[in-house]
């Protein structure tokens, strides 16, 4: 009994490091994109942005073990609950099963999107370096908020713009940009932000696409994204959500709502690469044509 306990320990101590090594091999690859495109973009300081490491993937040999536990218990940012790959391990499986029994959990959906975003947040991260404008969105770090959007001024703009349709997209489905959560459980503070700025994004990305928040316009959406971002929580939201269709709505989805998405999710721009708040008063159809979205002629 003994000897298997200690088999087993052994074993899981080995692919603790196996992980560390991937991990560590994937971010120095990052790195190597984000000097690359460093070298086009403008070369004074502040637009230098190096991607930092989970510290849970770094080890300092200097420091004891004592010292290296200490420093990935403290907080990298605000909200921030630091884990280890095991605690992630139980998290990713209680909020999947609590997700499957009731999709209506954002909660465990949003914990889940963290505990398996890892790679591919690092991934949109390095895309949005090599973009001006997403990179732009890194160094700003902008926020979508009630405290951060000028609402009364949305509201005021003319119809047919992005702000116009973003403010009646929240007032018809009667939600605020303060419903999402903040994120807990990304062990890194860009990433964090690269997960945050992609869930405050997400009603902005159903008025840029033009779908409702009814169960196909959601699932259209989640196609797109997790054909974009390779986000595991978008892309299983694509694969099961239509398993709750009705018949009609899935004859409907598979003739028109499937193949538009995954016509957009390949051929459009990123976008987490669009920096919203500085296209508040651009007509919506000429923000569509520039990121190269297919109106949704269907509706």
């Amino acid at each position: 009994m003994l000897r298997g306990a200690s088999v087993a320990r052994r074993w899981r101590q080995e692919l603790v490091r196996n992980l560390g090594r991937l991990s560590h091999y994937y971010a120095r690859g990052t790195h190597t994109i984000a000097d690359k495109t460093s070298k086009k973009a403008d070369s004074s300081a502040e637009r230098e942005i190096p991607i930092q490491l989970s510290r849970e993937n770094v080890v300092d040999d200097s420091k004891s073990n004592q010292e290296v536990k200490e420093e990935k218990a403290l907080p990298l940012y605000e909200h921030h609950i630091p884990t280890d790959i095991f605690q992630k391990s139980l998290l990713t499986v209680g909020a999947a099963a609590a997700a499957l029994l009731d999709p209506r959990r954002h909660d465990m959906v949003a914990v889940l999107g963290e505990t398996t975003g890892h790679t591919a947040l690092s991934k949109i991260y390095a895309m949005m370096i090599e973009d001006e404008e997403g990179r732009q969105i890194l160094i700003d770090k902008p926020r979508i908020n009630s405290s951060t959007l000028n609402l009364p001024f949305l509201r005021q703009l003319p119809e047919g713009t992005l702000g116009h349709a973003y403010i009646k997209f929240l007032d018809d489905n009667q939600v605020t940009p303060d419903s999402r959560l903040p994120v807990q459980f990304v062990n890194d503070p860009e990433l964090a932000y690269v997960m945050q700025r992609y869930r405050e994004g997400h009603d902005l990305f159903h008025t840029v696409l033009g779908m409702p928040t009814n169960m196909l316009g959601e699932v259209a959406v989640k196609w797109i994204e997790g054909i974009q971002t390779g986000l595991p929580m978008c892309v299983g939201g694509a694969i099961f959500g239509p398993l709750r269709f009705r018949p009609k709505q899935r004859q409907k989805y598979i003739a028109e709502y499937l193949p538009w998405a995954v016509r957009v999710g390949r051929s459009s721009k990123l976008l987490m690469n669009v920096y919203f708040e500085k296209r508040w008063e651009q007509s919506l159809s000429e923000l569509r044509d520039e990121l190269g979205i297919e109106s949704p002629s269907f509706l």
